[in-house]
């Protein structure tokens, strides 16, 4: 089983590079130390870039860092990037090594992503790197992770009786509450559009519903009339719950049977025909349906469990220097 490690920033420069601009470092001398660890300098520069690129993410997710937490922040990044290092050096000292093969395939996935490779340069130029620089990191992520697979994940097991203990002790996490299971075929009409754009939408939802009640296939008649992003699948939405769709869509589909067809529907999107194929009344989730979901989870605890005393025992027998 691959672990990604996210409790290091030693994958992230690999995972979240993007096309997206990114604010550079400031231009500091690389030799200016940040921390020393066994000898190896955690120079201020990279400390910069690390911070950058963590505000970024942090950024897209709607959470802004407020200049007064941005020191804490910086105290956490430097305790990662310390252990990042302690465990390189610990996957070279077990013999680790990541062919250039395997360096050369991840760089030219990522360059994928990229428009160009003008796009690709630009994006690193922003991020204080060179293609070598990207390269090193990518080998160090990679040597990390098999350490850890190794040395941690690969020595964990849950055993049956334990995911079947958690799924019994939290009754609360598998409750299951009322779905059903629907398709629709949906013609849009917003509030914006004129009178006449709007006659001309219901015009068309009506005339399809001519055609459901004179035996059309719904599935069918979706595929081909439906402006909605599941036509594809024949209107097709899978199973919800109460609170996903907007409150018109979804009243009306917990009042229908399965196999039956609902009137014209309007929300704000348009106008529906809404088809339930099934229900499933609330209850609780079976135990085979999550088992495995149990045992990664559980998995994944103890590994975050382990991976710290693995790393604490390495910052023992370590010489770890910090300047800032």
């Amino acid at each position: 089983m691959r672990i990604r490690f996210s409790k290091l920033c030693a994958l992230c420069m690999i995972t979240c590079f993007g096309t997206a601009a990114v604010a550079a470092a400031p231009v500091i001398a690389a030799s200016k130390k940040a921390a020393v660890v066994n000898g190896t300098v955690i120079s201020v520069s990279e400390l910069d870039n690390e911070v950058n690129q963590a505000k970024r993410r942090m950024a897209q997710q709607g959470q802004m860092v407020k200049e007064a937490d941005t020191a804490k922040l910086r105290a956490q990044i430097l305790d990662r990037l310390i252990e990042q290092k302690l465990l390189y050096a610990q996957s070279k000292k077990e013999g680790i090594q990541i062919s250039d093969k395997t360096i050369d395939d991840h760089i030219a996935k990522l360059k994928a992503r990229f428009p160009s490779k003008e796009a690709f340069n630009k994006a690193l130029k922003q991020m204080n790197l060179t293609e070598a620089d990207l390269r090193e990191k990518t080998r160090e992520g990679m040597a990390i992770q098999e350490l850890i697979n190794r040395d941690v994940a690969g020595k964990i097991t849950i055993s049956d009786d334990e995911v079947e203990k958690f799924y019994k002790s939290h009754p609360e996490f598998f409750k299951q509450p009322e779905q059903v299971k629907a398709s629709h075929i949906l013609i849009k009409s917003d509030a914006k559009d004129d009178q006449a754009k709007k006659d001309a939408a219901k015009k068309k939802i009506e005339d399809i519903q001519k055609k459901v009640k004179n035996g059309g296939d719904f599935a069918e008649l979706a595929k081909k009339y439906s402006e909605g992003p599941s036509s594809k699948q024949g209107g097709d939405l899978g199973y919800f719950g109460r609170g996903q769709m907007v409150k018109p869509f979804e009243d009306a589909a917990f009042a229908l049977k399965p196999g039956q067809v609902s009137d014209i529907v309007q929300t704000r999107f348009g106008y529906h025909l809404i088809k339930v194929t099934d229900k499933k009344a609330a209850g609780t989730v079976p135990f085979k349906d999550v088992k495995e979901k149990i045992r990664g989870y559980l998995k994944q605890q103890k590994i975050n469990s382990a991976l710290e005393g693995y790393i604490k025992k390495l910052k023992e027998g370590a010489k770890i220097e910090k300047f800032i």
